[in-house]
């Protein structure tokens, strides 16, 4: 192999006469960030070296030696690092070159109908085809810290809010299983974007596919695709499995931005519903009595860069042309940048939930406190009275006007309060007018009452495995 620098480039030979300049090799340059698929680009690299020998393409001996060395070109990078050398350009001539260098012209061989175009498709989806595994263990970890939060307080009573105003009572479990739902959405949108990626694009070569008699399904299994890609074209410009990552990515930053707020209310002074563990907490460089939620605040931040990550790449892809555009290089940084946000956000978030402190005393008084039982009065009366709900909406309304005039909660009202806004209600009332009566009553599949929340936890753990 030419080595790097002097005339012609190592890579395109012949047709130039003189070597691209600094500022060329400069932003050509991808080593810096594409050195992360070192593992898929030897994988990748040994499973079409085998093929080639399989099919007679090349020396079974040349694929023997060409496997021998891309291990030990592994173990270097495993203990050492990547090397960079702008000249090289990325991290498939860095690993071509240092082949040629352990054995020679035979690594010449490894490339044959092989492109870097296909070759980096196939790194590409087998790197975030790991990427999507690794957040997944990861979600299904945090869901397990939600299932067994939920566990302990599937009767611990707290305000359920609409509009940040307190609207009726729940239990703490029910609140948490709700970002357990979230979670399992957002898993299944990883594993549906995981399915549509798993074909191989090796062996489509530039775009037009190869004369060579490949074995695409051997290699599709070697790297534990499904199949082959079934359009070559498609194959090397086709990044919708980068866009489908990123996509499952930022909603999942949302889901996780929306627990971190919670979080952070949580913590602050007036609501007091929750003391943040040490560990994810920091203080203040001029106020010693602060204990500031950064850790929450950061994960609420990274939602923003993720989301911004995969506007990024949308805006790369939309308008190319069939197949590939070095525009594409730019594909990687953000799906990089993503993945290590999204993986620090959704660990930090589980622990801060698995040691956080819930103050349920708080959060009872904070329940009681915002005439929490209000629709429990107007369904009391649907049933007992049988009243049409919007006229015991109506009246339910003069109720809690009249509470507030006398500085009292709705069960703090006497009947006799209560019967000269209606006199069909009687004292039967006061069974439904208490937090713990009105989250015990809402028995509905899904609903909040504990029995339903412990029904829930049981299929979460079932599913969990």
């Amino acid at each position: 192999m030419t080595k790097s620098g002097g005339g012609s480039n190592v890579m395109w030979g012949g047709r130039f006469a003189g070597g691209p300049s600094a500022l060329m090799r400069q932003i050509n340059a991808s080593i810096g960030f594409d050195k992360r698929f070192w593992r898929q680009d030897i994988a990748a690299s040994k499973a079409h070296a085998a093929m080639l020998g399989a099919q007679g393409i090349i020396p079974a001996e040349d694929a023997g030696q060409i496997a021998a060395a891309l291990d030990r070109i592994a173990g270097e990078y495993e203990a050492d690092g990547v090397p960079e050398d702008q000249a090289l350009e990325d991290i498939h001539m860095h690993v071509e070159h240092r082949l040629a260098e352990l054995i020679g012209p035979a690594a010449g061989r490894l490339h044959t109908a092989r492109s870097r175009n296909d070759q980096v498709a196939t790194d590409f989806r087998l790197w975030v085809r790991a990427a999507i595994d690794e957040v997944d263990a990861a979600l299904t970890a945090f869901q397990r810290v939600l299932v067994a939060r939920a566990e302990q307080h599937a009767e611990s009573v707290m305000p359920g809010f609409t509009h940040l105003q307190s609207a009726q009572p729940v239990t703490l479990g029910h609140h948490l299983l709700a970002y357990y739902e979230m979670l399992r959405r957002d898993r299944s949108r990883f594993a549906d974007a995981r399915a549509r990626l798993n074909e191989n694009p090796l062996g489509s070569a530039a775009l037009a596919g190869t004369s060579f008699p490949l074995d695409r399904d051997s290699t599709a299994a070697a790297l534990g695709f499904d199949r082959p890609t079934a359009n070559s074209l498609d194959a090397v410009s086709d990044r919708d499995f980068a866009l489908d990552y990123l996509m499952a990515a930022a909603q999942c930053s949302l889901h996780l931005s929306r627990l971190a707020e919670e979080l952070i209310i949580w913590a602050s002074q007036p609501f007091a519903f929750v003391s943040l563990p040490d560990d994810f907490s920091t203080g203040s460089s001029i106020m010693p009595q602060k204990r500031n939620p950064d850790a929450a605040e950061l994960v609420r931040g990274h939602s923003g860069r993720i989301s911004g990550a995969m506007v990024s790449l949308v805006m790369t892809m939309k308008g190319l042309p069939l197949a590939y555009s070095k525009d594409m290089q730019d594909d990687k940084p953000p799906v990089f940048e993503a993945h290590d946000l999204l993986m620090l956000s959704v660990q930090a978030l589980a622990g801060m939930v698995e040691k956080t402190r819930f103050n349920t005393d708080r959060m009872r008084s904070a329940a009681e406190a915002g005439f929490a039982t209000a629709t429990d009065l107007a369904d009391w009366l649907v049933r007992a009275a049988g009243l049409p709900f919007r006229e015991a909406h109506h009246i339910v309304g003069r109720a809690v006007k009249l509470a507030e005039d006398k500085g009292v909660g709705l069960a703090g009202l006497a009947v006799a309060d209560l019967q000269a806004i209606d006199p069909l209600i009687d004292s039967r009332v006061f069974e439904v007018l208490t937090v713990d009566a009105s989250v015990r009553s809402r028995t509905s599949y899904g609903g909040t009452a504990p029995d339903r929340v412990r029904d829930q936890i049981r299929r979460a753990r079932d599913m969990l495995g």
